[in-house]
């Protein structure tokens, strides 16, 4: 009996509950489509996702030729982004993007689907499908809306996604120097130098280069490549191992 009763309760309580959270939002039978609207935005601006999405897919498929339809789609995409459903919230995006690419709402909807596949990126040692994603879609904004007060934060997440790519090749370039492969280990420097030399990993490639020519015992390539951080990166905080490497090019050379 006991039981029985708890879930009773309980039940009673879960219903009290959707009923309470019914009420708070009165749409009345042959409602206007503003009037839905407007009820969705209330939902929207409360935090209630859940709901919200479920009347703004209503008017995003019912009215798509409707004055609404492009804020109600832009809405639903950011419901799901909202929730952390950030697959679905890039697919809202971009169908915004196609379908009505004369929206007032089309640079957030832009900037919002580069971050819907920034929030996918994983940890820098997984496959980066989402990170290049982000990157491509942060850069076409920044092509196509270079005035907008957004393009400060775009900046900001591109770089931390292409310092996570960084890293990725940067350390593989760790491994195989750390094994002796210092050839292999220098394609891989180069190629952080090449391609994401806007990274705090530029530098750091740029001073293994050196390291590894020394090994390779290549002390003038060395000692050119440490001319080439001092002139680059004069302030930075390796530039006291960039002296000892330069010093120790210099003794080789003397010796050869």
């Amino acid at each position: 009996m006991r039981r029985t009763g708890y879930v009773i309760l309980i039940t009673t309580l879960t219903l009290g509950i959707i009923l309470s959270s019914c009420s708070k939002y009165k749409v009345k039978k042959g409602a206007t489509l503003e009037e839905r609207m407007n009820v969705a935005m209330k939902m929207f601006n409360n935090g209630d996702y859940y709901d919200a999405k479920s009347h703004f897919r209503i008017i995003t498929l019912s009215h798509s030729g409707s004055r609404f339809a492009d804020q109600a789609q832009f809405y639903l995409a950011e419901c799901h982004y909202n929730v952390k459903e950030y697959i679905l919230a890039a697919s809202e995006y971009e169908r915004l993007l196609k379908v009505y690419p004369t929206s007032e709402f089309v640079d957030d909807a832009k900037f919002k689907l580069g971050m819907s596949y920034f929030q996918l990126s994983p940890h820098y040692g997984l496959d980066q499908k989402y990170t290049r994603l982000a990157i491509q879609h942060f850069q076409e904004f920044l092509e196509d809306y270079y005035a907008s007060d957004l393009v400060e934060k775009v900046e900001r997440n591109l770089i931390k996604a292409r310092t996570k790519l960084a890293h990725k090749v940067f350390e593989s370039g760790d491994i195989y120097r750390k094994m002796g492969h210092y050839r292999s280990a220098k394609i891989y420097y180069n190629k952080v130098m090449e391609e994401y030399y806007d990274t705090k990993y530029a530098p750091m490639a740029l001073y293994w280069i050196g390291q590894c020519n020394l090994k390779l015992d290549k002390p003038k390539l060395a000692l050119e490549v440490y001319k080439e951080f001092a002139r680059k990166y004069s302030n930075h905080e390796w530039m006291d191992r960039v002296k000892d490497g330069a010093q120790e090019a210099q003794e080789k050379i003397r010796q050869m």
